[in-house]
């Protein structure tokens, strides 16, 4: 396997809660000022930290007001939850907040910023709160398996189509069932842990594109990192194959100063690997 010779970037996930929406708006263009890749929130209907029953909002009506209150960041879910919405209504959700986010004109249509990415679920609340099955870990995962084909089908049948072929990111890191449906599905794989987690999984996931034949080195490789880690972290990270680097930052202040330390971080990193 060759080198993946994508840039490194940075990704901000933006937690939708425990904050009024117009401190989130605010995060979400402080991320594109600062220059930040990709901008994330998560599909949740309550706080997963904190005062559980605190402010919250829903991801993908936010997603298309930020596709209007943005013009250059990407923007998506980390991550949708497929057991919340019909496959082919999420599809028709992603091609329209596609369209938004182009930010283009009748003549000069442009090209959308949408990053649809994806997992099975897992926080019980939400299903029971809003009377969705929650069912195994394992019968999730299928659905996802089932569901991917799907959206996939009616992303090729909407009208308009999409701007342009919206990248798939599927987050999890299971190796029996969804390492295989990324190996199948994904542009983008986001994954957990440390370094050796994140390497001996990665390895899998080749292994899992050569069980069906498809180039591994198609699939960017995504992880999440706290904002305090160290640079040797990410380094050996990077080492390892990562290419899109994920922080996290709160409400209600959303402070986001430690970000420009990783941005720096980034740039160094690019331009030492390609030698400019």
């Amino acid at each position: 396997m060759t080198s993946d010779q994508r840039p490194v970037r940075i990704g901000l996930q933006i937690q939708p809660q425990h904050a009024p929406y117009p401190a989130i708006r605010a995060a979400a263009a402080r991320a594109e000022e600062l220059g930040v890749d990709v901008a994330f929130n998560w599909d949740h209907f309550y706080p997963l930290y904190g005062e559980p029953d605190g402010l919250h909002f829903e991801c993908w009506t936010m997603l298309a007001a930020w596709a209007e209150a943005t013009e250059r960041i990407e923007i998506g879910a980390l991550v949708t939850c497929n057991s919340y919405r019909n496959p082919e209504l999420l599809a028709d959700m992603a091609r329209t907040v596609d369209h938004i986010s182009a930010h283009g004109t009748v003549d000069a249509p442009g090209t959308g910023r949408l990053v649809l990415g994806i997992g099975s679920g897992w926080f019980q609340r939400d299903y029971d709160e809003y009377g969705y099955e929650f069912g195994t870990a394992g019968g999730r995962l299928d659905k996802l398996r089932d569901d991917l084909p799907r959206i996939e089908a009616r992303l090729g049948e909407l009208n308009p189509a999409p701007t342009r072929d919206i990248p798939v990111l599927i987050g999890g890191g299971g190796e029996q069932k969804t390492l295989r449906i990324v190996a199948r599905h994904a542009d983008i794989w986001h994954g957990f842990g440390d370094v050796e987690t994140f390497t001996r999984k990665t390895g899998i996931l080749d292994e899992r594109c050569a069980e069906i034949g498809r180039d591994p080195l198609e699939i960017e490789r995504s992880v999440a990192i706290d904002a305090d880690a160290d640079v040797a972290t990410a380094d050996a990270l990077v080492e390892a194959g990562a290419r899109l680097i994920t922080l996290s930052v709160g409400g209600p202040d959303y402070d986001t100063a430690f970000v420009a330390d990783w941005l720096a971080w980034r740039d160094a990193k690019n331009a030492a690997r390609t030698g400019a």
